[in-house]
């Protein structure tokens, strides 16, 4: 009979992974949920949440609704 052995996976922390702390590329603070950019916009980098709402806000003016489904 074998003996079971006991084994480790490695993993290996990378960018763009959810949880990962990057900086917001207009307000520079610490974002948990990155939002990409419009090309558009010609912002290097990941946005965070707040900015990302101004600058579709300032791209597509008028009143804006948000919908959730259930």
């Amino acid at each position: 009979m074998c003996k079971p052995r006991m084994f480790f996976i490695l993993i290996k922390k990378s960018n763009g992974t959810l949880g990962s702390k990057h900086k917001c590329a207009i307000c520079s603070e610490e974002t948990t949920m990155q939002f990409n950019p419009m090309p558009e916009w010609s912002i290097d980098g990941v946005l965070c949440g707040d900015c990302y709402s101004k600058k579709i806000s300032d791209f597509y003016p008028g009143d804006h609704a948000q919908i959730s489904k259930k």
